[in-house]
């Protein structure tokens, strides 16, 4: 479930930043919010890359077909 809320979390990001970036018009002394917003869109997107490499490395795993191996006991009467 982590991967999930990395994702969830990475979009969260990349909207924030893209509304900081494209959206405010407000100014605030001392802070460039396009620059802020752009910032948090990069860090959303490698959030984003890094959690879906993640769900696709824990799917790799899968199951390992094994023989198996079924041995009789050679003390047992066949006959019973």
């Amino acid at each position: 479930m982590t991967g999930l809320m990395g994702i969830g979390t990475s979009i969260f990001l990349i909207a924030l930043g893209a509304i900081l970036t494209f959206a405010v018009t407000a100014t605030v002394s001392g802070i460039e919010l396009a620059t802020v917003g752009t910032i948090l869109m990069i860090v959303g997107i490698i959030g984003l890359v890094i959690s879906v490499m993640f769900l696709m490395r824990a799917d790799r795993g899968g199951v390992v077909a094994r023989e198996r191996v079924v041995e009789r006991d050679p003390y047992a009467d066949p006959r019973l």
